[in-house]
């Protein structure tokens, strides 16, 4: 089944595919690869093969099942762009996120060359919010550019783990930007100028801001858990969602 999520940005997630590879930096510490295990070890269906990517047919439906306006994070657990899932097994998935015009998917992910390739002859859903992933800039800004190739509806980046300053972005046609610090025994700490560089472009070029978290590291650079540490950036909560009568 489908779950309800903690991730403070979405409602549901829904994992057609589980598992991964790890192209860049962000993915050193990946939360999913951890749960993954747990789950391996709990005997949850699904994760037999542990954090190898794998396929899942029969969680195709899920979404359909469900009439209430919903907004799902896809492939919390994996990256549908991975370069070992199929188009024909992307195209069943949009086949599903086009048969369910009431809920609302978040699509996020690091293989963003895939981005313009796929939807060359693919229309990317009005239901789609797609984003890409930006921890730092070798390989956060060039992802940036392939998203923007996209026409989709809501284009969104997720800055996190932010893992340095990112310096100056091109947020032309972005429409949401989330931030956030890394959580783990071995995250790495964010500085809160990198974030509020961050937000004051986001707010300059009319991108909506969500500051997801601190993480592990404060703001004063003390270790503590990642409910200590919070949502605010210098006293304030920044939880904005973007304008879903944005044009692509």
């Amino acid at each position: 089944m489908s779950s309800t999520s903690k991730i403070e940005w979405t409602e549901q997630t829904w994992n057609p595919t589980t598992g991964c590879t790890k192209i860049s930096p962000g993915c050193k510490h990946c939360y999913a690869e951890k749960m993954a295990y747990r789950l391996k070890a709990m005997g949850a269906g699904g994760y037999e093969n542990g954090f190898e990517l794998s396929v899942h047919e029969n969680r195709l439906n899920q979404p359909l099942k469900r009439k209430k306006p919903t907004v799902y994070f896809v492939n919390s657990m994996s990256d549908l762009f991975h370069e070992d899932i199929s188009d024909a097994f992307i195209d069943k998935v949009f086949s599903v996120i086009e048969a369910t015009p009431q809920h609302t998917y978040q699509i996020l992910t690091k293989r963003s060359q895939r981005l313009p390739k796929y939807f060359k002859n693919n229309k990317c859903p009005d239901n789609v919010w797609l984003g890409v992933s930006v921890e730092n800039r070798q390989h956060g800004i060039e992802r940036i550019d392939h998203l923007r190739q996209v026409k989709a509806k809501i284009r969104f980046l997720s800055v996190e783990p932010l893992l340095e300053d990112v310096g100056l972005l091109n947020l032309k046609n972005i429409h949401w930007v989330i931030v956030g610090g890394e959580s783990g025994p071995k995250a790495r700490p964010m500085k809160s100028e990198w974030a509020e560089n961050i937000r004051a472009q986001a707010e300059k070029s009319g991108a909506a801001y969500f500051f997801k978290q601190w993480g592990t590291w404060g703001a004063d650079g003390v270790r503590r858990s990642k409910q200590a540490n919070g949502r605010t950036l210098n006293g304030h909560v920044y939880d904005g969602y973007p304008d879903i009568q944005t044009p692509g």
